[in-house]
């Protein structure tokens, strides 16, 4: 017996104290009614109305069972919004993460956004390179992650790619920081500053040789993890960073590449097959807030090739 039915149909049988305009309420027969009604009193061994011929009275057994079945129906109704809420992304803790490097800026606005659409649910953001965000996803530790391509980690879906142009952070006073813009080829000569190479193997070597393939070959390549380690060698003298778009100040200004030669890819990814309202919200957010917040944007064709070995590159 599906109690809870049942005690829809008794609560309306009480407010009505009738089993005709009750039935007529519940869009049924009313000997089926009746039938429920009896098969209820059954299951709880008592005696819930009293039926007459002028309609039908609560015993004092039948306004217990209602005070307790108006609890009981206002809890199951919670509970199944509430369950219904999970279903659509809006309740729930949601585990995600963005690479390094991705910006102050973009990342408060990607928290304020999703906090916004979805006012109940808890977005437990983490910073993780590419390669371990793909570990963690694969392994169901994580639910979605914005991450850079190259990204060749089998049983993961990704949402559209977005490209982020690369500049030079010079030292403010160096001479290729009068120009609005460089070529690509007057960093030739010069020490690069990247960002690790083991956080996204395939997106380093790829980087360097878009570098090369537009006419420049780095004296050196010095790895830095973050912006304040960036910002020191290039503020050492010879270091160039290349980097997405940075605000000048403390000594530096960014100017962009030339016709935007070299650019990161980077999209949204989720374990295949588990995209949940959640997942699905994260994602449209985040692809928003990248276009809007991170200087990305669709690419009308793919700037960049496949990467030689790291090898030849000198470090």
């Amino acid at each position: 017996m599906d109690l809870l039915l049942h005690l829809r149909y008794f609560r309306t049988v009480a407010e009505e104290q009738h089993f005709g305009r009750a039935a007529a309420r519940l869009r049924m027969a009313q000997p089926s009614l009746s039938q429920r009604i009896q098969r209820l009193e059954r299951e709880l061994g008592i005696r819930l109305l009293d039926r007459g011929p002028r309609g039908a009275a609560l015993t004092p057994a039948g306004r217990l069972v209602l005070t307790e079945t108006e609890h009981l129906l206002a809890a199951a109704d919670r509970l199944t919004a509430t369950v219904a809420r999970v279903h659509s992304g809006a309740l729930g803790t949601l585990r995600a993460a963005v690479p390094p490097g991705l910006g102050a800026t973009a990342v408060g606005h990607l928290l304020t956004a999703f906090r916004t659409r979805s006012p109940g649910a808890d977005l437990e953001l983490r910073e993780l390179p590419t390669t371990e965000q793909t570990a963690e996803l694969t392994a169901g530790t994580l639910d979605a992650g914005i991450v850079r391509h190259p990204c060749p980690a089998p049983g993961l879906a990704f949402g559209p790619t977005l490209h982020q142009p690369l500049g030079a952070l010079l030292p403010a006073d160096d001479p290729l920081a009068t120009p609005p813009e460089l070529p690509t080829a007057a960093l030739t000569g010069r020490d690069l500053v990247l960002f690790p190479r083991a956080e996204a193997p395939a997106l380093h070597d790829e980087t360097l040789t878009a570098c090369a393939r537009h006419g420049c070959t780095p004296a050196t390549v010095h790895e830095a993890a973050g912006p304040d380690f960036t910002r020191a060698l290039v503020l050492s003298g010879r270091a160039v960073a290349l980097v997405p778009r940075t605000p000048d100040g403390d000594g530096t200004v960014w100017r962009p590449l030339r016709g935007s030669p070299v650019t990161w890819r980077t999209s949204t990814a989720w374990p295949e097959g588990k995209d949940s309202p959640a997942v699905r919200l994260f994602t449209d957010t985040a692809h928003e807030i990248l276009r809007e917040h991170a200087d990305m944007r669709p690419a009308p064709s793919a700037r960049m090739v496949f990467p030689r070995p790291a090898s030849e590159f000198p470090l």
